[in-house]
Formats: structure tokens, sequence, C-alpha cells
């Protein structure tokens, strides 16, 4: 019987598959609703008048935050809707700042693939790259998901 996902499972990735996400706009609200959630109300993000003193001259979004809007952006392209089990690791390096109104998408590219003990789930390594609507990578890193195997 088919699968009522469309998820990938862990025997459809193959080391070198590139996948690219749609992008999505980076408001006000995103880092209003941030700060609520996290209670990071650092002024650098929240206060526009710290924020122009700064070396951004405006405010920027949360680093955590782009990571967690990144997420959904993958979730949109639908590679592991039902098939993943487990975010396991996630290293990310911010290379440059996201701006209210920049527009940012992922692209990943499987890097690495790894079986486990168990044979209903493997782990496959994601490098990521967070991109902005110049092209320019804001950030950057790997996440190994583990993800359910065909039975």
């Amino acid at each position: 019987m088919p699968s009522k996902f469309r998820g990938k499972y862990f025997q459809d990735f193959s080391i070198g598959d590139e996948f690219h996400t749609p992008s999505r706009t980076i408001t006000e609200a995103d880092i209003v609703n941030w700060s609520y959630l996290s209670g990071d109300w650092n002024p650098v993000h929240t206060d526009e008048e710290f924020a122009k003193k700064s070396e951004f001259k405006t405010r920027i979004a949360h680093g955590p935050l782009s990571l967690g809007i990144a997420t959904g952006l993958m979730d949109r392209i639908g590679i592991i809707e039902g098939t993943a089990l487990a975010l396991l690791t996630l290293t990310q390096k911010f290379n440059a700042p996201v701006y209210i109104g920049d527009t940012i998408s992922m692209k990943m590219t499987v890097s690495q693939k790894k079986e486990t003990r168990k044979e209903d789930r493997g782990i496959v390594t994601f490098k990521v790259n967070i991109l902005n609507q110049n092209g320019r990578i804001v950030s950057e890193g790997t996440w190994d998901l583990l993800i359910a195997s065909k039975q």
C-alpha cells in the first residue's frame, strides 16, 4: 500500500542530491513573535534606535529565527514529510545578518548517508545553505536527520 506521505525514505536519497526550497520574506512580525516565543528581547533585534548605532545600522533577525524558518521551508518541499523521525544534530555558522524585508531560501545537498543498527531507519546528512534574495549565503551548516527506511 502506498504511503499517504510524499517524503523520501533513507534508500531514496543519494549523496550529491540537491534540493531547493521556496523562499520566504522575513517580517517585523516574525521578529516580534520570535522574541515572545524565545524570550530574547536583545535590542539589536527589537529596538530600532539601538540597532541604528550597531554595526548593522538597523534591526536584524535572530539567528535561530532564520533556522526555524528554514526548517519550515524544508517541510514545504515535502522530502521528509512522514519519513523524518528526528533531527539528530545541527551545526550552523552565521555568515551575514538577515534583515527585515530579506527573503531567504535554502539549498540542501546530501553529503553523507549512514545505516544504523535498526533496519527501519538511517541517518542522512545534509549540507545546508540559507541564502538571501541576492544569493548570498547568510548561514551554512550540516543537519543530520534520522530518516525512515522502506519496509
